[in-house]
């Protein structure tokens, strides 16, 4: 099933480079251009995961191509054309590419540096011949990535997320149960480690289909995830805080309750008002209630109380999600699903 789904990722993009490629190389011996294959590699190297990405690169090629033809007449003119010549072009290359982040240039301008370099012409014409073997290969990328599984990429966002949910409902009943003193916790901390490397990955792919849509809207994926990782990390905190039970309180009973009561609302469109102030009330309860009359009664209160301030930054990190989304983004996401 793994392996399968690795190869519905590369079948699209391995696709998109052969067909581009071969079409770049096609059109620029239609067109009489020299070096024609230099505008099949040019494709293939612009050729990116997300649309976004495809035209800044696109973008980043066309100005550092100003660059390299500028450079290349330059030493051209002061230094004898050989091997040193161009390990003195490269050098420049990849320290301005550097400190500008354009490292990913690099391998086109070379390319194009060759050509200037071998044949010693600047002439307009040929001029004009590199920057078309640039613009066919540019061209191409752009108007393949034109082409993307959208709903595919969107059900793999989607199952990413229910499975975030599932799996963090899951840990909090591990919680629970430990606290309830009915189960030990013998990898829930395990658990947790797994599913925020999970969540990276969820991310990476939330990523990749919002820089492939042209939408304002569209980082609401991301953004969700983001907050389930930090929902995570908040839960990894109690890792300490558990550990150093000793005791086990009555009142952790009633903190047990409340986590089972608030595995049933980690879903999407859920916004935590009612959970918090539950949690208050809980908070009021423990406050009013007998004080404990050995010291481990009284460090195992305070830890429990550790343990609901977590779960209060727990919601918090929710309810900051939703009031950070503006209405209308609520409104595709959130209403359009009822």
């Amino acid at each position: 099933m793994e392996l399968r789904k690795k190869l519905g990722k590369l079948l699209l993009p391995a696709l998109k480079i052969a067909v581009g490629s071969s079409a770049a190389i096609w059109i620029a011996e239609a067109l009489g251009l020299q070096y024609a294959s230099s505008a099949g590699i040019i494709a293939l190297l612009t050729i990116a995961s997300t649309k976004w990405e495809t035209m800044r690169l696109s973008l980043h090629r066309l100005i550092t191509f100003c660059i390299t033809v500028a450079l290349t007449f330059l030493l051209f003119h002061l230094l004898p054309w050989d091997w040193a010549t161009y390990g003195i072009f490269l050098f420049c290359t990849v320290i301005y590419s550097a400190l500008i982040g354009w490292r990913v240039t690099i391998s086109v301008n070379a390319v194009i540096a060759t050509h200037f370099l071998t044949t010693g012409d600047f002439s307009p014409a040929f001029l004009l011949n590199e920057f078309l073997l640039i613009l066919i290969g540019i061209g191409i990328a752009i108007l393949l990535n034109l082409f993307h599984n959208y709903k595919g990429q969107l059900r793999q966002v989607l199952r990413g997320m229910r499975f975030t949910e599932e799996r963090l409902q899951n840990i909090l009943h591990e919680v629970a149960a430990y606290l309830s003193g009915t189960e030990p916790l013998p990898g829930v901390w395990q658990d947790i480690g797994a599913l925020e490397s999970q969540i990276q990955d969820f991310i990476h792919e939330a990523y990749e289909y919002s820089d492939n849509l042209f939408s304002s809207h569209s980082r609401y994926y991301v953004d969700y995830l983001e907050m389930r990782l930090s929902q995570c990390r908040i839960l990894h905190s109690l890792q300490d805080q558990m550990r150093r039970i000793r005791t086990v309180p009555e009142q952790a009973r009633l903190v047990s309750d409340y986590i089972l009561y608030l595995t049933g609302y980690v879903v999407e469109m859920n916004v935590p008002q009612k959970q918090l102030l539950r949690l208050q009330e809980i908070f009021r309860d423990m406050e009013q209630a007998d004080l404990p009359r050995t010291r481990e009664e009284f460090e195992g209160r305070a830890i429990l109380y550790h343990i609901l301030m977590d779960l209060e930054e727990f919601l918090h990190a929710k309810q900051r999600f939703v009031e950070a989304m503006d209405p209308a983004v609520k409104k595709i996401y959130w209403e359009n699903q009822n």
